[in-house]
């Protein structure tokens, strides 16, 4: 009779071994949709960093967030965002100050179309066309008079009939308080030395002074607003070979000039041209 051999039930264990490299390609599955997500994005430098941690978590086994410079650039983007925020605020406050400065600007050349309005009435009023002129640009208006209309040859008291355009001339100015006003004196290129004047240079200056002092008799002007300079024969508007040129080269000016600084280099505009 044969012998059986009693068998010993017992439990098989599998093998286990196949689950450490299926982990390992769901975590590489895992990083490659990851990455294919954030290339939809057109943060580059999101993606680099993203890239780098990964590559750090698969190589060394080092978590993400055990990664002080994920932390840092989080930080790094989060300065950055405040940055930007600050620098859009001070972009607006500066355009907020440029309107201004540009409605201030035009408000200005406004007020200086009005005044050379009533300059050219008054000197059509009086038939001063050949003595006085007038003209307007962005950085002022300028009001040039003929030595002839204000002084004798040599002189620079101004002739008492033509103290009326002076005094005439500060009323309108009366409107106008807050602009500053340059009034300069030049000359032909004929020497002088006189008792009284050392050179073109004293009576050009003299000149615009004396002219001045007719205008601030008006009280309602601001002294502090006025200057007086003269320039002697050195700022020529004509041809001094000429007796019609030297004429026109003997002159006052009186400029009106634009206060507010100009919007395009926020500087103010000159005074003198």
């Amino acid at each position: 009779m044969s012998r059986k051999h009693k068998h010993d039930d017992h439990e098989e264990h599998v093998d286990e071994s196949w689950l450490i490299p299926y982990a390992d390609l769901l975590t590489l599955l895992l990083a490659l949709f990851i990455v294919l997500y954030s290339m939809n994005s057109v943060d580059v430098k999101k993606f680099e960093e993203m890239s780098k941690a990964f590559s750090i978590a698969l190589n060394t086994g080092s978590g993400i967030l055990e990664n002080p410079a994920i932390v840092t650039n989080g930080e790094e983007r989060q300065n950055q965002k405040e940055d930007q925020s600050k620098e859009d605020e001070q972009n607006k406050e500066e355009q907020d100050a440029q309107k201004l400065r540009e409605a201030a600007l035009k408000q200005e050349q406004e007020d200086l179309e009005k005044l050379k309005k009533q300059l050219d009435d008054y000197i059509d009023k009086n038939g001063l066309t050949t003595d006085l002129e007038t003209k307007l640009n962005m950085s002022q208006l300028m009001i040039t008079i003929s030595d002839n209309a204000l002084f004798a040859p040599a002189q620079a008291t101004v002739k008492p009939e033509s103290r009326e355009l002076a005094i005439a001339i500060g009323k309108m100015l009366q409107g106008y308080p807050d602009y500053e006003v340059i009034i300069s004196g030049h000359t032909d290129t004929t020497p002088i030395s006189t008792i009284f004047f050392k050179s073109n240079w004293d009576l050009s200056s003299m000149r615009a002074i004396r002219f001045m002092d007719i205008l601030l008799e008006n009280k309602q002007l601001k002294p502090q607003q006025f200057r007086a300079v003269g320039y002697g024969e050195y700022q020529p508007i004509a041809d001094n070979k000429t007796a019609e040129g030297k004429a026109k080269n003997r002159r006052v000016e009186v400029s009106i000039s634009h206060t507010v600084a100009d919007p395009t280099n926020q500087q103010v505009i000159p005074a003198v041209k």
